[in-house]
């Protein structure tokens, strides 16, 4: 009977561009999960789940053997299995598979697993090449450069009038003037002979910002702009730069599907889970609890953690994420041993709440200046030397990198502990007029960027294979800005940013996120 599909299996695979080898055709007839009877539609629903795994293998051959497809399917039973377990993940960022935007396939590939920590010359190249190619294919599909069809003709023909062009900067170093006010998508640098440049991937020009209007963000040095102007005396004079569009996940996901680049257990994005969803929906009391610099040197933290843990006994919440720093002040060669000590100390205190140790999940976020490889990003957990002793004592716990991932049910979470609201601030070639809404500018400015750090290699060293751990594209449900700035709370592109402020600072202030509402609630320990 299974000879009976072999014309719908070859078919299938020839519509995407993929060769089945005879024996990875038998063996797909042969193993194919069919409904009994002849159901042609969940047939074609199972083919494509098979193909959309295959094709996010790191195999570039268009050939299929039989060694892929059983890798595809065990892939396919394996995101069929009970997702109930899953509901709350701590995600380590630097076992998440990494993906590109491939430009010519127009979707995004798994890339090499077999990653160097430290990487080569061609991996920073790599490192502003993708950054570029995620920004451009998501702003030619915005309807300010490619506007949908209404079905009207005059309308369309209007907004075709409206829509603006892109040009790339090898288009302006191949004439010698352009009047014309053109749009360029570009990388800010700095010029070898001063001043500033305009940088794409096709080449570089000098640019003239001293009659500039800067639209809303923080403008610095490796921020892809839009830049409006006109090219004359080899220089592109901008009359306007804006940041790129971004983009809402429900967008992304509409134009690519479910594919899971946040990463986790499945490779299929836990946003199509209707069990999740049901979860998530049902459980309307879950909170997740955000601390930001819980000083464990100092007992008033402790005293005030006490309190904090003694008012949710009874209701415990599912997880406390605690955020470094985790010492007031630097230790020096004593500082492991310090660290270890403080974590014991917090391990007796949690114990004496039984609930809350049973139900409650811990996740530590350390900050750069915290015990370990921290100067770089993203930086490792605490190290194991360290966090051994409580890892024994508490059933639920997990030492997270910075910035972190967690994936409840259907939801998206990034924690970042550093204080780069200061740093961009401190690095912007244009100061924002209304400079009391700069947290505001500062998401837009990361919105628009896809990434958690818009700065400078120089100024905030980053690892250059792992850059995909700052990626905020898609963008999450809930971004933890844990910065030295007030307590806030934004809502950009359908996603949710705050900062809970500082625990040890800000009168033990801490933010409170309920999933089923999406909604965040800033709160304090009272005195």
């Amino acid at each position: 009977m299974a000879t009976n599909y072999n014309g719908i299996i070859i078919k299938s695979f020839k519509l995407h561009g993929l060769l089945l080898s005879s024996e990875a055709c038998r063996y797909l007839n042969e193993n194919l999960p069919i409904s009994h009877g002849s159901n042609k539609e969940k047939l074609n629903e199972n083919l494509q789940l098979i193909i959309d795994a295959l094709q996010r293998q790191p195999s570039s051959s268009t050939i299929i053997d039989k060694g892929r497809v059983e890798s595809a399917i065990q892939e396919c039973q394996q995101n069929s299995h009970d997702e109930q377990s899953k509901i709350f993940n701590v995600i380590n960022i630097f076992k998440t598979p990494k993906y590109y935007y491939n430009t010519e396939k127009k979707k995004f590939l798994r890339g090499n697993d077999d990653t160097n920590t430290f990487g080569l010359a061609k991996d920073k190249a790599a490192y502003f090449r993708e950054r570029y190619n995620l920004i451009y294919q998501r702003t030619i599909r915005h309807d300010l450069f490619c506007p949908s069809s209404t079905g009207n003709k005059n309308i369309d023909k209007y907004r075709q009038q409206q829509q603006f062009e892109l040009k790339s900067i090898e288009y302006l170093l191949s004439t010698s003037r352009i009047e014309d006010k053109i749009v360029v998508l570009g990388m800010i640098t700095r010029h070898r002979e001063g001043g500033f440049a305009l940088e794409d991937i096709t080449g570089i020009v000098k640019l003239d910002i001293s009659k500039t209007l800067f639209h809303a963000g923080l403008f610095t040095e490796a921020c892809f702009v839009l830049a409006e102007g006109v090219y004359e005396d080899d220089v592109f004079r901008a009359s306007a730069i804006g940041f790129p569009p971004a983009e809402p996940a429900k967008s992304f996901y509409r134009h690519f599907g479910d594919i899971n680049l946040f990463g986790g257990p499945f490779t299929r994005s836990f946003k199509f889970s209707i069990n999740l969803k049901a979860v998530e929906e049902h459980n309307s009391g879950t909170m997740l609890i955000f601390l930001s610099d819980v000083w464990l040197d100092q007992s008033s933290v402790l005293d005030k953690l006490r309190t904090l843990f003694a008012g949710y006994s009874n209701a415990p919440p599912m997880a406390f994420i605690l955020i470094g720093n985790y010492l007031s002040t630097p230790y020096g060669y004593k500082e492991s041993k310090i660290m270890k000590e403080c974590l014991q100390t917090l391990a007796d205190l949690i114990c004496e709440f039984p609930n809350i140790k049973e139900r409650s999940h811990f996740v530590f976020v350390p900050s750069i200046h915290d015990v370990g490889f921290g100067n770089i990003l993203p930086r490792p957990p605490l190290p194991e030397s360290v966090t051994a002793d409580i890892r024994e004592r508490l059933p639920w716990v997990d030492f997270a990198s910075n910035p972190c991932r967690i994936q409840y049910c259907t939801q998206d979470i990034v924690i970042f502990r550093e204080d780069m609201i200061g740093k961009v601030c401190r690095n912007c070639i244009h100061i924002p007029e209304d400079g009391e809404d700069i947290p505001s500018h500062f998401v837009r400015t990361i919105t628009s960027q896809g990434t958690l750090c818009p700065l400078p290699l120089n100024v905030s060293p980053v690892y250059w294979n792992y850059s995909y751990a700052l990626s905020l594209y898609p963008s999450p449900d809930l971004v933890v800005l844990a910065n030295n700035y007030e307590p806030f709370e934004i809502s950009r592109i359908g996603s949710l940013f705050i900062n809970p402020g500082s625990f040890s600072r800000n009168d033990f202030s801490f933010q409170v996120y309920l999933p089923s509402s999406r909604e965040a609630e800033k709160r304090s320990v009272l005195k």
